[in-house]
């Protein structure tokens, strides 16, 4: 899907998930998505799952603006307490559009208590109270970081780990979003390179991969000067910056971050600012712009060197690898509420840059960057730091472990069915006329109270999923009315113009509404792989799944998606 095709649906009202690679421009479509809004006199609520990215947007946590804090449950009266806060309420009262970034890292349990206040707060049971919702993210980067047990059976392990992603939470289920996945891709300009990350996207990475990362491989002392180094851990990171600051030569210069508002905010701004507490540079100091300059003078991420400092003011005058030079003012870190300020932070936006954790670098664009994963410990780390660098040529690898190249396999197959359900969407939208599309935006709108008119006296979900689940139901008709003609997937796929994986998922969606009997795909299975369904079976049965996933991991790989997809398939009869 392209950008301008997932603006024209979020616009509708209808809950979204909007997702992609890293570099599609998720973020630059929310942005747009916002300024719309605005335009229209209605403001969103804009959070995410951490601070680092509500930084990025402009928002707040999702966690303090529906009041769940650090919670990991909430009770009846827990959430009747927090939904009767005349602070909360306000804020979740006044929100038609609940916006929340990087939603990879928030755990299922969290969103449900997000959902359950937000429809106590508006006295509403539907969804989030009526609220449209975007989710937006990608799960193939950093998961959310669940608390688990010392010692697990593979089977529980296994159960866990399906049930650890926001989608898996009923309150997803219940919005029952629409999947806006972007294929275009604005940061990497090198096809070799994009392969490469694609291969690790889909769990195929393997020796001819790797020979192209072992010719970027360098020893410590080889380390071009004036790239960020990137680390699994707070200490490398640490440990590297203040050695490096202390080589240099000459005095340093000390900036202290300055704060208004309340305490706690103030320290949640903390936490989600790249830009430490206490700024010390040198002349000579490696350093990374932390935000968006407002002039267009740098972006987040942006890399420089402290060339000195202004004799009248004392700021820091920075000169970028592009060669531009800056002379850097401080910058506002900001948590609003209706128009009011909440709690301010004020520092440079600048931040040593020798080194920076994997974490910290998400939604930065590099053009080059020293990494070390040879300590990585989580699925998507590793995926993370590769995915911040524009071109192979730009990277610099000290090592790695086998987990670098990994991505959670739950996530594999999941994959399939965002981009499938994406797939059938776009087709549900291009079958609109203008007039209708613009009518259920001039309606969303106007439900809003945005614009003035009548306000239709229905809620988002009376006019918008009912039309596009009559026409989904169309998309499998059409799928099925080829499997009856005697037509092979492929044949399917060449006519209708879809992926082969999306025409597999029709078929069996077909198959759960009793229209195909399973027996009926045992001709699409390969020879080779026949004398393995009785095991295969008896592994969905013993893990008691129907998920992808699990079975992928338990077998380490041996069984692609695509035959695990049709062993599950065929077992429909029984």
């Amino acid at each position: 899907m392209t950008q301008s095709q997932a603006l024209e649906i979020m616009k509708t009202g209808a809950n979204i998930f909007l997702t992609g690679e890293p570099g599609s421009g998720k973020t630059h479509i929310v942005n747009q998505y916002v300024s719309y809004l605005r335009s229209c006199g209605i403001e969103p609520a804009i959070t995410a799952s951490t601070g680092i990215a509500a930084t990025h947007i402009g928002g707040m946590t999702i966690h303090s603006w529906s009041g769940i804090g650090i919670k990991t449950d909430l009770s009846r009266h827990e959430v009747d307490k927090i939904a009767n806060d005349k602070r909360i309420s306000k804020r979740i009262r006044a929100s038609d559009v609940l916006i929340i970034d990087e939603i990879s890292m928030l755990p299922p349990y969290a969103l449900n208590m997000v959902d359950s206040v937000c429809r106590r707060a508006k006295n509403n049971p539907n969804p989030f109270g009526g609220m449209q919702v975007i989710f937006v993210g990608d799960f193939f980067q950093l998961p959310p970081i669940m608390k688990r047990q010392d010692e697990h059976s593979q089977v529980a392990l296994l159960e866990e780990m399906s049930a650890r992603f926001a989608y898996g939470s009923s309150a997803w289920e219940s919005a029952n979003p629409i999947t806006c996945y972007l294929h275009e891709q604005y940061r990497q300009d090198d096809k070799e390179y994009l392969n490469l990350l694609s291969a690790i996207r889909a769990n195929n990475f393997c020796d001819s991969h790797l020979n192209h990362l072992q010719s970027r491989k360098i020893d410590y002392h080889q380390a071009p000067s004036g790239l960020p180094k990137l680390f699994s851990h707070n200490l490398d990171v640490d440990s590297v910056n203040n050695q490096m600051l202390s080589k240099l030569p000459g005095k340093s210069q000390a900036y202290e971050m300055f704060t208004d508002g309340h305490r706690n905010l103030i320290e949640t701004l903390k936490r989600g600012c790249l830009s430490p507490e206490n700024l010390e540079l040198k002349i000579g100091a490696s350093v990374m712009f932390t935000k968006n300059s407002p002039k267009g003078l740098f972006v987040n991420g942006t890399l420089g060197t402290v060339e000195g400092f202004d004799a009248g003011s004392n700021y820091p005058i920075i000169v970028t690898t592009a060669g531009r030079r800056v002379t850097v003012e401080r910058a506002d870190w900001v948590l609003e509420d209706g128009g009011r300020d909440l709690a301010r932070i004020t520092q440079f936006p600048l931040r040593l840059a020798w080194a920076i954790t994997v974490h910290k670098s998400q939604g930065m664009s590099l053009d080059g960057a020293i990494m070390d994963l040879s300590s990585v410990f989580e699925f998507g780390q590793g995926y993370v730091a590769l995915s911040r660098v524009r071109r192979l040529s730009g990277l610099h690898l000290l090592g790695w472990n086998k987990r670098a190249f990994e991505v959670h396999p739950e996530i594999v197959a999941k994959d399939v069915d965002f981009k499938t359900s994406s797939e059938d969407d776009g087709l549900v939208f291009a079958k609109m006329s203008p007039e209708d599309l613009a009518k259920i935006q001039t309606d969303f709108i106007n439900l809003c109270g945005g614009q003035p008119g009548l306000i239709v006296e229905r809620e988002v979900k009376d006019f918008y999923p009912i039309k596009i689940k009559k026409i989904k139901i169309d998309t499998y008709n059409e799928t099925f009315k080829l499997w009856r003609e005697g037509k092979s997937v492929g044949e399917i796929v060449e006519a209708r113009n879809l992926k082969e994986n999306t025409i597999l998922s029709h078929l069996e969606k077909l198959c759960e509404k009793g229209k195909i009997r399973a027996e009926e795909f045992l001709k699409l299975i390969p020879e080779s792989f026949c004398k393995f369904l009785p095991e295969v079976h008896d592994v969905f049965l013993r893990l008691d799944t129907s998920k992808l996933g699990p079975i992928f991991e338990y077998f380490d790989g041996k069984f692609s998606y695509e035959n695990l997809r049709l062993a599950r398939m065929v077992m429909k009869k029984k």
